[in-house]
């Protein structure tokens, strides 16, 4: 299991940093596999899970393209440092009229940096683009956001990836899941954290019954290996697609509390779903490891419906 999960360097709702670790545990990886992610979202599984081969996509063209320019060396850490000391002293003394200047701006340039600097400021840190594609995120309003130590943080994030990206063999592309998927083989495999149908609102378009039951479909086609992260159920409703569009899947739970909103009324936990076509239990690492917390915790609600 891994010990420490690192964050990325671009943050969303929903991120998956709680459940790494179970993740690391039931996904079916070594260095003879390709990872693939059609919905990377922050990248924050498979940054973590650092497999030698790696496809990341996203139909977000933003972070696709921070992490392209991390990669191919176009952004620095010393680039980001310097960008956000300076724009962040400048939205200290301006406030929110130098956000929505900087996020005017990338709305004409779409600068990466410029997309960091909005993501790391907006309100809540949210990702979301209306109808003409344009990032529409009010302001957070924080000034001083950008104090010394929270650019360092974001640095540093950035300068892991700069450390990881040498040795290893890793895409970032940005397309649908379906073709995403379509690239995969038998020696794949595809982890997919799609938004989850019945709560979120992807970028662009919403996620409905029928993206659901196509992504299944394309997910089966692929003859990979796949784990998809979705809700089971929290205290108000269940998620009645683990039933019927994923009722052949193997299961793994884990509880996930989750602080969305500003009232105490909108923090709810809520209890996450691993869906797998494939037992958990034959993964090579689970088998080396006979004193498994996942074995010991989670495999007595596993079931092959």
């Amino acid at each position: 299991m891994i010990d420490k999960v690192y964050v990325p360097p671009i943050k969303i709702q929903g991120i998956k940093t709680k459940i790494v670790p179970l993740i690391s545990e039931v996904a079916w990886v070594d260095d003879n596999i390709t990872w693939i992610e059609p919905f990377m979202g922050s990248g924050v599984v498979g940054l973590n899970l650092a497999p030698k081969h790696a496809v990341f996509a996203d139909t977000n063209p933003h972070t696709i393209a921070l992490y392209n320019a991390i990669q191919s060396g176009k952004i620095t850490s010393y680039d980001v440092r310097e960008f956000l000391e300076k724009e962040g002293k400048k939205l200290e003394e301006k406030d929110e009229k130098h956000y929505y200047y900087i996020r005017d701006r990338f709305n004409e340039e779409h600068n990466p940096l410029d997309f960091l600097f909005l993501n790391r400021s907006c309100f809540n840190g949210m990702i979301r683009f209306n109808r003409n594609y344009q990032f529409n995120v009010p302001y957070g309003h924080k000034p001083k956001r950008f104090a010394k130590a929270y650019v360092t943080k974001i640095v540093n994030q950035v300068k892991r990836l700069e450390d990881i990206f040498p040795d290893v063999d890793w895409k970032f592309k940005c397309q649908s899941f379906e073709q995403t998927i379509s690239e995969a083989d038998t020696q794949s495999f595809i982890y997919c954290d799609p938004p989850y149908i019945g709560r979120h609102v992807d970028y662009y378009d919403s996620w409905d019954e029928n993206h659901e039951v196509r992504l299944h479909d394309v997910l089966v086609d692929s003859g990979a290996h796949f784990m998809l992260s979705t809700w089971d159920k929290n205290k108000y409703r269940k998620n009645e697609y683990i039933d019927t569009v994923w009722k052949e899947c193997w299961k793994v739970n884990q509880e996930h509390f989750y602080h969305v909103g500003a009232k105490e009324s909108n923090r709810n936990s809520m209890l996450e779903a691993l869906l797998m076509n494939y037992n958990p239990q034959n993964v090579p690492a689970m088998k080396k490891n006979e004193e498994s917390y996942i074995q010991m915790s989670f495999l007595d609600e596993v079931a092959n419906a």
